[in-house]
């Protein structure tokens, strides 16, 4: 028997499975509700967000929801938008950025946590751990896999990561903000309607 989502997510907000590996100790961030109908599926909570314990509440949660045409308390509103990162906790900075997601939610919570969400029309897949996870291992590139957003519409959507970082990535593909941008607007407009 499936358990009921709220038992779910007080076990889960109380996770420490992988304490020992996170440099700020465990603060999982996640937002849920079996009604969404909407689910972004990202990577990892960063250090801001680990400080105010709300997802993409930065510059990348600015960005991802002028993407999806809606405001903040829709994007916030856990009836309507699932937000399921990777990793509940911030990882930590290595050499070259912030670490990959621990592996840790994924093998103990991921599946449990999808098989609450028996309502969501389509499925925002944000970098490239999430990408690999919901697409499997493409051998393309980023821009190969976004580039095939068709192949998945309408149910899932390949994105790049909202951030700052890859301006130079969007700059480079202006197509994605003047074809697909529009368009996952309309549809999520439409399922918000």
């Amino acid at each position: 028997m499936m358990k009921a989502y709220t038992e779910l997510l007080t076990e889960v907000e109380s996770c420490t499975s992988c304490s020992a590996h996170l440099p700020l100790g465990p603060r999982p961030v996640l937002q849920l509700h079996p009604s969404a109908r909407i689910l972004i599926a990202g990577q990892a909570p960063g250090k801001k967000v680990h400080r105010t314990g709300i997802p993409f509440d930065d510059a990348s949660g600015d960005r991802l929801r002028e993407w999806m045409g809606i405001s903040k308390d829709t994007f916030y509103d856990e009836k309507q938008v699932a937000i399921l990162p990777m990793g509940f906790c911030y990882p930590g900075t290595g050499k070259s950025g912030e670490l990959p997601p621990r592996p840790e939610c994924k093998q103990k919570w991921r599946e449990q946590l999808l098989a609450q969400l028996s309502n969501v029309e389509i499925t925002l897949v944000v970098g490239k751990y999430a990408q690999d996870y919901h697409f499997g291992h493409f051998n393309g590139s980023l821009t190969e896999l976004v580039g095939a957003w068709e192949q998945y519409w309408p149910t899932m959507v390949p994105l790049p990561h909202p951030s700052p970082r890859n301006n130079i990535w969007l700059s480079k593909n202006p197509w994605f903000g003047k074809e697909l941008v529009p368009l996952l607007q309309t549809k999520i407009a439409k399922i918000l309607s």
